[in-house]
């Protein structure tokens, strides 16, 4: 099987490079240094090889991608830097999660919920999940596709596609597709997610009629081990082979380090679809441009919008344990299992239906800036639960509003939105934001100044009602956190202030167990980023947060979150574009989450603190056109010689929880124009 997939990769590296169409004086990216690469486009023409084949004419394949967010009215381009690793990997670096790609995780740098209205309560595996929100609406001349794949210690295997087209200017469609496939190290690990997209836009030829549909679906599958049962066993010589230590849940009998079983026998499936859609059609003024004696450009200036959003959603949440424990399960969970059986079949399930629809009004104040407007609305939600134990309807009406201006010089950019839950399972919920961007000057880079106010139920899982509710009945007040802070960036250094005050937070104090903080929570947080040039082609990139708040709240952070990347970075050849070095992460000693598998949650601990090594990986990243390929070898700091050389000398993500030890990561990503 490894011999296999070597070949296969080395056969899509050869492939790659063979092949890759996009020349990098294509704005695909925005960082220079990574642009105006690669031949003059008029440097081949009339020219032929010997063999009597033409030469390529790299511009025939000049592409230009900009794409905005579903509800962002700012345009961006592709980014085709290779110096971060983030932009290819499905864990942020500023993640902790729990041993291998596809698991639980949650930032280190804290990050409140800010989500009125109804929530199911289950987010450890979010940075994994495509949604509405973070859809991306292209527009471009030509086909774009984008291959990706990913190869990693363990048969780790990750697998990315894009594609976009306009058939037509005014027509765009397309689809997002991910697979991450990890079996793990460590019996009860394996790990395999799936999330597809389909989009398409759609404008009136006389610019008056806007559609968009979006299709997602999601689809986790994370078996649980529970952790092992003693970490001393880590650097046992009889252990090197990770499978051979015992962990809390699953059965060993049934451990296969193979990727392409997908079964969880203990474990969490999730599955999550949602179909969207959303209509509008403007009244205004109308202007036409006579391109040629043949061809006319429709013009539209739009002043009042008539606005419709229906979407419908449906989630799964199972939790399944068919070797399920009686002493683990009585000492974690109070669960008696039937018959007092040693093994036994354990089945949580909250199954949930939302359908959305939406109605609003836009008006534009300035017929020339369709980035100012304001808008008023209301949406009316119906939802449909379904547990263990029987059943509930629910429905919630929301009136919201907003006022949005880009202005026409693009120096300023003010957002002020909110919503409130008049009536119905969430009445009383609001959500109020105010943001404000000012461009200052090229030196002086720009300002943005936030703030937010939230109030919230707390999330379904802590209702009564929930079938992953195992603690007595409690009734939670509401949630409310409030947010404000500001951010600078400009050429020399980025920085960012943030406070969080919450009161009222819900969480779990133990693998089970629920309750409300009653004192007000306040985190301050400051984070600073820069590149430093050392020498010549040597570069530091530093990245730090310091993070504070009571010792004694349920909310557990590290003081300092840092990474740094020492990297040399030039081109090379005629074609060849490099980034090489070594990064580090590193956090300072916190009594970090414990997790737990059934509810699928982290919760806060006070007994364990976690001293972790900086993670370390020598990194190889580089660039040909559109074709780019990274080699990594990560965890470089559990070497240890402790009996006998190897790398077994495991950071934790939380309490029992190793991570990987030394792992060699490949991948190629390829961009290209149809």
């Amino acid at each position: 099987m490894h011999l296999k997939l070597f070949l296969l990769l080395i056969w899509m590296t050869v492939a790659g490079i063979a092949v890759a169409q996009i020349p990098d004086e294509i704005p695909i990216g925005g960082r220079s240094g990574n642009r105006n690469i690669g031949q003059s486009p008029n440097s081949n023409i009339g020219r032929k090889d010997t063999i009597g084949f033409e030469q390529r004419d790299d511009s025939k394949d000049s592409i230009s991608v900009i794409f905005r967010y579903l509800d962002s009215t700012n345009r961006q381009t592709l980014d085709s830097s290779i110096n971060d690793f983030d932009a290819y990997y499905s864990v942020p670096s500023s993640y902790q999660y729990l041993g291998n790609n596809g698991a639980a995780a949650y930032s280190l740098i804290f990050k409140p919920l800010h989500k009125a209205g109804f929530d199911a309560g289950f987010h450890a595996f979010d940075i994994y999940r495509f949604t509405p929100e973070n859809t991306k609406f292209y527009k471009t001349r030509k086909a774009f596709s984008f291959l990706g794949y990913q190869l990693a210690s363990g048969t780790e295997q990750m697998i990315q596609a894009s594609h976009t087209q306009n058939p037509r200017p005014n027509i765009n469609f397309g689809f997002d597709y991910k697979l991450i496939s990890a079996p793990g190290l460590f019996v009860t690990q394996n790990n395999t997610n799936n999330a597809i997209r389909f989009f398409s836009s759609y404008q009136g030829k006389r610019k008056r009629y806007n559609g968009a549909v979006i299709f997602v679906a999601n689809t986790v599958k994370a078996a649980q081990n529970g952790g092992i049962v003693n970490d001393e066993l880590l650097l046992n010589p009889n252990n090197k082979e990770r499978f051979s230590i015992p962990v809390n849940l699953g059965d060993a009998q049934l451990f296969s380090p193979n990727p392409f079983q997908t079964k969880v026998n203990t474990g969490n499936i999730y599955k999550e679809g949602t179909f969207f859609l959303r209509q509008s059609f403007d009244v205004g003024k109308k202007d036409s441009v006579a391109i040629n004696d043949s061809t006319t450009e429709y013009l539209f200036y739009p002043k009042l919008r008539l606005q419709h959003t229906f979407s419908y959603s449906s989630s799964n949440y199972l939790f399944n344990d068919f070797n399920a424990d009686s002493a683990v399960y009585k000492n974690w969970y109070n669960i008696n299992l039937q018959g007092n059986a040693i093994k036994d079949t354990l089945i949580f399930r909250d199954k949930w239906n939302v359908i959305s629809n939406d109605f609003s009004i836009l008006q534009f104040p300035d017929t020339k800036n369709p980035s100012q407007f304001l808008l008023a609305g209301i949406t009316l939600q119906n939802i449909q639960g379904n547990f263990t134990t029987g059943s509930a309807k629910f429905y919630n009406a929301m009136v919201h509003g907003e006022y949005r201006n880009r202005t026409r010089n693009k120096l300023w950019d003010l957002l002020l939105q909110g919503s409130l839950y008049a009536t119905g399972f969430n009445s009383g919920d609001y959500n109020a934001f105010a943001n404000v961007s000012r461009y200052l000057s090229k030196k002086l880079g720009s300002i943005n100044l936030f703030f937010i106010n939230t109030n919230r139920t707390p999330s379904f899982i802590f209702d009564n009602r929930s079938s992953y509710n195992l603690s007595a009945s409690a009734n939670f007040k509401k949630e409310n956190i409030i947010s404000f802070g500001g951010k600078l960036y400009n050429p020399f250094v980025n920085l960012s202030f943030s406070n969080h005050l919450i009161t009222n937070y819900s969480y779990f104090t133990n693998y089970y167990q629920k309750a409300q903080y009653n004192k007000p929570i306040n985190i301050v947080q400051i984070a600073a980023s820069k590149k430093i040039k050392l020498r010549r082609n040597i570069y530091w990139y530093a990245d730090a947060t310091v993070q504070q708040t009571d010792a004694a709240a349920p909310i557990k952070v590290p003081l300092i979150f840092s990474r740094n990347r020492f990297a040399y970075e030039g081109k090379l050849f005629k074609n060849l574009v490099l980034s090489t070095g070594i990064e580090l992460r590193y956090f300072t000693p916190y009594k970090a989450y414990n997790f737990s598998p059934v509810i699928a949650q982290f919760i806060p601990q006070d007994s364990v603190i976690i001293y972790n090594k900086p993670d370390i990986a020598a990194f190889l990243h580089f660039r040909i056109k559109g074709f780019t390929g990274y080699l990594r070898a990560e965890n470089l700091n559990t070497l240890s010689f402790k009996n006998g050389f190897g790398f077994a000398d495991n950071n934790f993500a939380a309490p029992h929880y190793p991570n990987q030890g030394q792992a060699i990561r490949f991948g190629i990503r390829w961009w290209f124009v149809n």
